[in-house]
């Protein structure tokens, strides 16, 4: 008897998982960011760092120009051993600059993350609020969405809702 209980409920158990209603939802997450004041705050502060790095590197550059140009101008007109050294100059300098991009390079992107993080953890605190106020299983963002068919909400208007944006 306990057998054939045991059976009728295994058999039953997957009628009652189908029965359970799943509620999948998507947001394209991309036109969010864009409408957040945070991200446009964000992108001013990465540019301005990236204009004062462009300054620095142009400075870098004319100065780099005008010593090669003096450099070329000296000719055979000087002993070699002071033409070595004035090469020698230039090779550091243009290493230096080298080095400036690659610490340039690192710090924009140590800047970006910093900049963009909160940001994005907003998003993702308003995404599920959202999911946790109306009930989602699931809320995925539309533009990593491989297929979208029936039974799905786009949840992009709640989400601006919850930042308070049109």
């Amino acid at each position: 008897m306990l057998k054939k209980l045991v059976i009728a409920f295994m058999c039953c158990l997957p009628l009652t998982m189908v029965a359970q209603s799943f509620k999948f939802g998507t947001v394209n997450a991309n036109e969010v960011l864009a409408a957040m004041p945070e991200r446009a705050d964000a992108e001013t502060q990465l540019m301005d760092l990236q204009k004062r790095y462009e300054n620095e590197y142009v400075k870098l550059q004319e100065d780099f120009q005008k010593k090669y140009q003096e450099f070329q101008a000296m000719g055979d007109t000087v002993p070699e051993t002071i033409q070595m050294r004035r090469a020698e100059e230039l090779q550091a300098m243009q290493q230096r600059i080298e080095s400036f991009l690659q610490v340039v390079d690192q710090d924009m992107n140590k800047k970006r993350q910093e900049y963009f993080a909160p940001v994005q953890q907003k998003l993702m605190d308003a995404i599920n609020a959202v999911g946790a106020e109306n009930g989602f299983t699931y809320i995925f963002d539309i533009n990593t969405v491989l297929y979208k068919g029936n039974g799905n909400e786009d949840v992009t208007p709640l989400v601006k809702a919850k930042l308070g944006l049109k």
